[in-house]
Order: structure tokens, then sequence, then C-alpha cells
């Protein structure tokens, strides 16, 4: 493992460094981040088989034990004992970082447009605007986003875990997505401490 990700550094290090075609490098950096990802994937698999728990994993990668579980645990079906397919459609990281950006910036308009009709009838511009400005008030102003991993929840749904940095804290930002791409859930609440 070690070895491919050394390589794949490599390679991309090469490409960088010469005048040739910029898709090579965009393809040695593909393979770089494949490599990575694998390479992640081992280590976390390792961490647990040492007896580390998702909490610590979580706060070793700035995210939450849900999200780290989401994107490294192996979930079995409890009705089938198979393992459970981590599959997602394609664009949905995309789109989730898309809605997220847009939920950050407060483009309320454009947040309710994304929600499927029943989060419509529920929310508003106001109420939206409302429990972003709570979450002002108790972090400072808004800094950035951590990584946006959908994992599968089940047949069609999607849902992204996501850590966001303030000047004084942190939050998580919870979203289900329906297999159309509209949102239906959304939860915003402080990180555990």
């Amino acid at each position: 493992m070690a070895a491919k990700v050394a390589a794949a550094a490599r390679s991309l290090v090469g490409e960088l460094g010469q005048p040739g075609s910029p898709l090579s490098a965009v393809v040695a950096a593909r393979d770089l981040s494949a490599a990575a990802e694998a390479a992640m994937q081992a280590a976390v698999d390792r961490a647990r088989a040492a007896g580390q728990s998702w909490e610590e994993i979580g706060d070793v990668l700035g995210t939450s034990r849900q999200a780290a579980f989401q994107r490294f645990g192996h979930p079995v079906d409890p009705r089938t004992g198979e393992p459970m397919t981590r599959a997602v459609p394609p664009g949905a990281a995309q789109r989730a970082a898309e809605f997220l950006a847009r939920f950050t910036a407060g483009r309320w308009d454009e947040v309710l447009a994304d929600f499927n009709g029943v989060m419509r009838e529920r929310h508003d511009a106001g109420r939206l605007a409302s429990g972003w400005a709570q979450m002002i008030g108790m972090f400072g102003s808004y800094q950035a986003m951590g990584d946006v991993t959908p994992v599968r929840a089940d047949a069609g749904t999607v849902v992204v875990d996501v850590l966001l940095h303030f000047e004084a804290g942190e939050a998580m930002v919870w979203v289900r997505f329906d297999r159309d791409g509209k949102v239906t859930g959304l939860r915003l609440h402080p990180a555990s401490p």
C-alpha cells in the first residue's frame, strides 16, 4: 500500500515538474488521490483492529464519529448478514457540496428550491436564517466546511454529515437527499466536545 502511494506521489511530482500535457498531471493527481484513499481505508481498518473507537478516529480526521463510520466502516445488514453497499449515485458529492455552499452563504431561496415538497412546507427563509444566526451567535463567523463524503443510507437515499468550522467552534450539518437529489432532511447542531 505504501509503495503504491509513493509511486503515485512520484508520478505526480514528475508531471507537475515537467512542461508536458496538463492532463497528464490531472491523471497523476487522480491516481494519487485514489491511492491515498485506499491507504486511508487501510489505516482506519488497522486502527479499528487495534481497538481505536470511531470517536478517536473521527477526532483525528476532524469529523464526527458518525461521519468517520459512514466513510470508513463496514456495516452489515442485520436482516441478511451481508455487507451493505456504499455505492452512491454519480455526482452526489458535488451536489451535496453545492447545496452546503448555498446554505452556508445564506442563499435561502436557493436552499428552499433544493428541498422536496414536505421540507418546503415546514421551512421558510426566515426559519433557515434564524437557525443559521443561532450558530453564528454561538460560534462566531463561519470559516470553512469539512470533507463532504456522501454515504448511501438506503435504496436511493444519500446522507452527508459534514463538520462546519466557525471562528470559535464547530458544528455539524446533516443532510439527507432523495434519489432525485432533493433534500428530505436537514439538521444543524453543535459538534460534540
